[in-house]
């Protein structure tokens, strides 16, 4: 062999022996990953096993939160400003508050809602000698919060018959008696307070019909399960043209957020599963529907004749809506970011990075919660155009390099097949950047599961969306939920079927200043009772 013929040899085989060794090094890299996610795999089945289940709150800590926006620093180099708003634009920017975010009430704010009972307290002295031998120099007022028992009443209906006293002789006599009281359900014995009572018992407070029926009877109330759910059956019937009304109004509006969760269904032998939907109109109507299957078909039904924006996730059962271009998809950067939230344990680099990011946007977004359609279109392209150009150039990138079947793989995966939907809120101003409204609503649902475990068949399931529609649009526009039901079993025997959605939450208030609606409820009798100072 040449000596030339040598070198080369040696060159191929040094070439070989560096190319092995990074193949090997690779290899042992993406072993040490794997076996990683084996040992964080094994921690949570041993978690779970212990029944000691995490937090489920999506926040990072506050110095891993600094970390992120240090990272995302390096990543935006001079435009990571564009994650702050400016100053001089937003001054209260920092103070704004998350739409969706709960306040809680003020103690004394709801104290004074409350009737006084006032109570004076004597000296002993003035007790004994009487107030006459004093003379008053002071009073000392402090308010103490206390409990007394509900109080349900037995209103009797007492229908008197008259007839004339001085009549023409021979003339047939004429007995005149007032016409029967209108009633929500026809010949029952529970008036519109009370009916209205154990519907926020079941649907707002949870309560399953067992409890229920254990309640009322401390209350000295023999209320049958049955014969509240014969009630609800017979009053979902009743306010189903009116929810139908809000589904029509809510198919008007520019944008729906809708979500979908399961529920048990009771059958023979084993319960079989169903489905709770929710459509939320934002700021106008928050709407409920069952269906027995999580399919196009139940899609279709939900959304039946709209057009316009679509949030909701990625699941396959929306896809065919998009296909014909009256439905617009936009997804949702939170479910995004659950995805890097799951990668945190195995890959906290390329997670935070990611993670960095979406914050940006958040924050972005909160400064600008209240601001016009126009104002949040002009700061979207200036601030969060370019932090969404990086991401998903990041995203690219970093796809060629993470392993398959990994959390930060799919997360990447998610984000690279959502790209133009997750963009879509950047072109205009009226579309959130997350669903987390309907998600949110659709934990009434998921709390209500925990407690009575599943529905009794379909049209059970079917009664509890009606209701719980009314509850929670009416929870959306501040309206107590019992007074809101009780006025509205009233006034929607006799209201004109074309102005059903006048008695909907989003519009309760202006109605209840028409004569029209304040003269029916001060006339009906039941409200006069329930609303009668007790002797």
């Amino acid at each position: 062999m040449s000596e030339a013929a040598a070198t080369s040899f040696e060159e191929r085989l040094s070439a070989l022996e560096a190319a092995h060794a990074l193949r090997i090094e690779k290899l042992e890299r993406e072993r040490d990953e794997y076996k990683k996610l084996v040992v964080i795999l094994q921690e949570q089945v041993e978690r779970l096993k212990r029944g000691l289940l995490g937090q489920k709150a999506e926040r990072l800590p506050a110095n891993d939160a600094q970390l992120s926006l240090a990272i995302l620093n390096l990543a935006m180099g001079s435009e990571a400003t564009t994650a702050q708003p400016d100053a001089e634009e937003e001054p209260e920017s920092e103070q704004t508050i998350d739409e969706h975010t709960r306040r809680k009430p003020s103690r004394n704010a709801l104290a004074r809602e409350l009737p006084r009972v006032p109570i004076e307290i004597l000296p002993p002295e003035v007790q004994r000698e009487g107030l006459d031998a004093f003379d008053l120099v002071g009073t000392e007022t402090r308010e103490v919060l206390e409990r007394r028992s509900a109080s349900s009443v037995v209103v009797q209906l007492i229908y008197k018959k008259f007839v004339r006293k001085r009549r023409e002789r021979n003339a047939p006599t004429e007995v005149f008696a007032s016409p029967a009281v209108e009633m929500p359900i026809e010949r029952g014995v529970a008036g519109p307070g009370m009916l209205a009572d154990t519907i926020v018992r079941r649907w707002q407070d949870h309560q399953p019909l067992t409890r229920l029926e254990d309640i009322y009877r401390r209350e000295c109330m023999g209320i049958a399960k049955s014969t509240m759910c014969s009630w609800h059956e017979q009053l979902a019937e009743l306010v189903k043209p009116l929810v139908d009304a809000m589904f029509e109004d809510a198919y008007r509006e520019p944008y729906l957020c809708v979500d979908a969760t399961g529920v048990l269904v009771q059958a023979k032998e084993k319960c079989r599963t169903g489905h709770f939907w929710v459509l939320v109109a934002p700021e106008k109507h928050v709407l409920y529907r069952y269906s027995r299957h999580h399919d196009s078909t139940a899609v279709d039904a939900l959304l039946a004749g709209y057009s316009g924006y679509l949030v909701a996730d990625a699941h396959a059962v929306y896809d065919h809506l998009y296909r014909g271009g009256d439905v617009i998809e936009v997804a949702c950067w939170a479910h995004c970011r659950r995805y890097y939230f799951k990668a945190l344990a195995s890959d906290p680099g390329r997670a935070k990075v990611a993670l960095s990011h979406i914050a940006a946007l958040f924050r972005i977004e909160r400064a600008i919660a209240d601001a016009p359609r126009k104002k949040k279109e002009q700061v979207r392209r200036a601030k969060a155009r370019p932090i969404v150009d990086k991401f998903f150039e990041w995203c690219d990138a970093e796809a060629l390099h993470v392993l398959d079947e990994t959390p930060i793989q799919a997360g990447i995966t998610y984000a690279r097949n959502q790209r133009v939907a997750l963009r879509r809120f950047l072109d205009d101003g009226r579309l959130p950047l997350h669903n987390n409204i309907s998600e949110l609503n659709l934990r009434r649902e998921v709390l209500g599961r925990h407690n009575w475990l599943f529905v009794g068949n379909d049209d059970g399931a079917k009664t509890n969306t009606i209701f719980v529609s009314l509850l929670a649009s009416a929870r959306l526009h501040g309206i107590e939920p019992v007074g809101y039901l009780r006025d509205l079993l009233i006034l929607i025997r006799g209201w004109p079927p074309g102005r059903m959605l006048e008695l909907a939450p989003a519009y309760w208030k202006k109605t209840l200043e028409q004569p029209e609606a304040q003269q029916k409820l001060l006339a009906n009798v039941f409200r006069r009772v329930v609303l009668s100072s007790p002797a």
